[in-house]
């Protein structure tokens, strides 16, 4: 009998430490976490975007290409970083052996306040808004909705990663086959070539081409963002030190042909200056070339994708708060694991309650918008500990990895480089907004200072690895 796509190929035992999580999640279920941390309902909309500032199918495509470069090496990068240190927390326990707590807590805390409870609030609204769309209900259910969807998913992982897990490789699959659906019949359906659709449009390319490419990367770049979330269960992945990087390479490059492939689809249906000017590309390209059946069809899958997405965040993102709260920098209750289904289940509570009175309360979207920077800050924060780690295997102090990024150090200055550019991109076009949201940051070092005080952990190795 064939092992279960939650258990590694080799049938070894999935146990983990009695007192700590449990290795449950095989190579088939990290790929599935990766492709489900990336495509949410960003595939669906921000084509429609990028194409209006770059104006050319070539051009929207390049942009496309790029940001899947940029996301592979972030790959590259995680898969390194997750095979030194598999450990629960991923980028929270790579800044605070790098770089020290504050930088690890920081991550932490803005996951916990605003970033990840935030875009649950607002993935679950905009569920609840395709299910409307679907069923027919009055606006009064959306609320209602969006808390169930919280609620279920929550018990759901509560109770184990495996039934996450499994959860997850249903939806990301069911996701998958929408967009399957959607490249089939605009490659079989759509009956024009890209160069035709090219000549028939004939747009403009942008005065200023590199100005333009950058503004299109930045959509691009967040449609990409996501595969970073697969470090947070690194601890119950089976043999995480061959599997994650694995996983993390199989999922973006997975992520990068379906991306393009749906974007060409657009661009062979809508053309060019049609996918400037849709407001909803995937629905407009699939309702053209399949009529209602179609619209009605990709809505269900926009609304499958979301609900996955959701899943996704609240399976991974309390592994966070649960190592921050296991240094002792949190409430201690928010480090236990539950004794049976080890499971961070007080972090899950904790989140799912955060979340519901953000979505009750409408603050999720300005938090959102204040953090749209986060993201990006924090991968290119963590892609430098990687410096730091290579330095202390060259002096002796950590083991050689057998799993390497590939072009170092020009691709991880590269891919710094992208997240910075991002970074700055989302303070010039939004400074208040950029503002906000490093108050939201800097509210957290008085917790911090409160927090360490009372624990009096000593501080994490020296950058270099000095004496």
């Amino acid at each position: 009998m064939s092992p279960s796509p939650l258990q590694d190929e080799t049938g070894a035992s999935s146990a983990g430490p009695r007192d700590g999580y449990a290795r449950r999640v095989g190579l088939f279920s990290g790929v599935m976490l990766v492709i489900g941390g990336i495509i949410g309902s960003g595939i669906f909309l921000n084509p429609a975007i990028v194409a209006q500032r770059v104006h050319t199918p070539g051009l929207t495509l390049i942009v496309w290409l790029l940001g899947g470069v940029v996301a592979l090496i972030g790959a590259f990068i995680y898969g390194e970083l997750g095979q030194r240190i598999p450990k629960a927390g991923g980028s929270y326990v790579y800044l605070r052996d790098a770089f020290g707590p504050l930088p690890a807590f920081l991550n932490a805390w803005g996951l916990m306040l605003m970033i990840a409870t935030g875009a649950i609030a607002a993935v679950a609204v905009t569920f609840a808004n395709y299910t409307l769309a679907l069923t027919g209900l009055g606006e009064s259910f959306r609320f209602p909705l969006a808390v169930g969807a919280i609620l279920l998913l929550s018990a759901v992982n509560f109770f184990g990663v495996r039934p996450g897990a499994l959860t997850q490789n249903i939806f990301t699959l069911l996701k998958l086959l929408a967009l399957a659906v959607l490249v089939g019949a605009g490659l079989l359906l759509g009956g024009t070539p890209p160069a035709a659709v090219e000549a028939v449009d004939a747009p403009q390319a942008p005065d200023s081409l590199v100005l333009a490419l950058g503004a299109a990367l930045v959509p691009v770049l967040f449609s990409y963002g996501g595969w970073q979330q697969t470090n947070f269960v690194a601890e119950e992945m089976v043999h995480p030190e061959r599997n994650l990087p694995r996983a993390l390479l199989l999922g973006v490059i997975g992520v990068v042909t379906v991306y393009l492939l749906a974007n060409l689809t657009y661009l062979r249906t809508l053309g060019a200056e049609g996918l400037a000017a849709s407001r909803a590309p995937a629905a407009d390209a699939l309702g053209q070339l399949l009529g209602p059946v179609g619209r009605t069809f990709i809505t269900a899958g926009v609304a499958l994708s979301t609900f996955g997405f959701l899943n996704l965040v609240i399976l991974v993102s309390p592994r966070v708060y649960q190592a921050m709260a296991a240094d002792g920098l949190f409430f201690p209750w928010m480090a236990k694991l539950h004794p049976r289904f080890r499971t961070p289940s007080n972090a899950i509570l904790f989140q799912a309650g955060w979340a519901i009175l953000l979505t009750g309360t409408g603050t999720y979207g300005e938090l959102l918008d204040s953090v749209v920077f986060a993201d990006w800050l924090i991968f290119g924060s963590t892609a430098a500990t990687l410096f730091i780690y290579r330095a202390r295997e060259k002096q002796g102090l950590m083991p050689r990895a057998a799993y390497r990024v590939p072009g170092y150090p020009v691709t991880p200055l590269l891919f710094i480089a992208a997240a910075l550019y991002v970074l700055l991109g989302s303070m010039a076009s939004n400074p208040f907004n950029a503002l906000k949201g490093a108050v939201l940051f800097g509210a957290g070092v008085p917790v911090f200072l409160h927090w360490h005080k009372r624990t009096r952990r000593p501080e994490a190795p020296p950058a270099l690895g000095a004496p």
